[in-house]
């Protein structure tokens, strides 16, 4: 198995491209930062580094390793967290993630309860949107489609919270704002507004479903977030498709439209960390944050 400490020590070699940074950084001596990584190598049997004038270069190896020690490394920091609550016989402070439609509506109803059940706790809410995935807080608000074979983080236990559909915001003077419901196929005529950051789950649905309605979207504004490109759609810029639960606050120049033929969905979960299972403060998070789902569901 390998020495967690020897990881660390290389990772800082890595990060500060020399053993000296390296050695600075971690308070250590450069000979001792250097037998940490002979130790490593020999552990190993991998060469990680190779002479290079007068410093050193990581083999291809070496970045191998790196990228792959990363997620251990943010792992075993969270295990250490957990180690040290458990130590001090609490759970003192709680890293929960959010997608920003959800952080909007549900995060401070969340920290509000929580608060009042736990005074002590100390609550760190983390905007997901665009953060490195291997990195996510041990109690992670995401979201899946509504698809069997899609796949979710291994070893995480999974929590649905809500299944949320999807509309189409058009401008008040829209040809087809009188409407309740629309097909996807009769929104292929206009001009579009992306509002998905990271062009991920939810912006591949989207695509997903006007493929199947037959045409491909005109997007004449990328606006990268549920409220800025529902403003757009408030100046009479074009339409925009997003899911209920980023369309219940919108101006009165916007109406919402619901869809079909296809009508997209997806599903809301709460993502539990394995070093998580045994947290009370996470455990109760997730019972709270299921309880606040269902109401935001019986509102829509």
């Amino acid at each position: 198995m390998v020495d967690a400490h020897r990881l660390r020590t290389f990772l800082s070699v890595m990060a500060s491209g020399s053993v000296n940074a390296a050695a600075g950084h971690l308070g250590y001596s450069p000979s001792a930062v250097s037998q940490q990584i002979a130790a490593l190598q020999k552990e190993t049997g991998l060469t990680l580094f190779t002479r290079h004038g007068r410093g050193i270069e990581p083999t291809p190896a070496a970045h191998t390793l790196a990228a792959e020690s990363e997620q251990l490394m943010t792992e075993l920091k969270r295990v250490d967290a957990v180690v040290d609550d458990l130590r001090e016989g609490s759970t003192g402070s709680l890293a929960i993630g959010y997608f920003a439609s959800a952080g909007y509506r549900w995060m401070p109803q969340l920290a509000k309860r929580l608060q009042a059940k736990m005074p002590e706790l100390t609550l760190q809410m983390v905007l997901t949107e665009g953060y490195p995935r291997g990195e996510a807080p041990i109690v992670d608000i995401d979201v899946v489609p509504a698809d069997p074979t899609t796949s979710v983080r291994a070893g995480h236990l999974v929590t649905p919270l809500m299944t949320d559909h999807f509309v189409a915001l058009v401008p008040a003077d829209h040809k087809l704002a009188a409407r309740r419901r629309v097909e996807m196929a009769e929104l292929a005529d206009s001009s579009w507004i992306s509002n998905d950051i990271s062009a991920g789950i939810t912006q591949d649905m989207v695509d997903r479903a006007c493929r199947a309605a037959g045409f491909r979207p005109r997007y004449t504004v990328e606006a990268q977030d549920h409220y800025t490109a529902t403003a757009f759609v408030a100046a009479g810029v074009g339409i925009t498709v997003l899911p209920d639960l980023a369309s219940r606050s919108i101006p009165k120049s916007v109406r919402r439209l619901r869809l079909t033929n296809p009508n997209p969905v997806r599903d809301i979960v709460a993502l539990t960390a394995p070093v998580a299972r045994s947290n009370e403060a996470a455990k109760l998070a997730v019972d709270l944050l299921q309880q606040i789902a269902a109401a935001s569901a019986r509102r829509r």
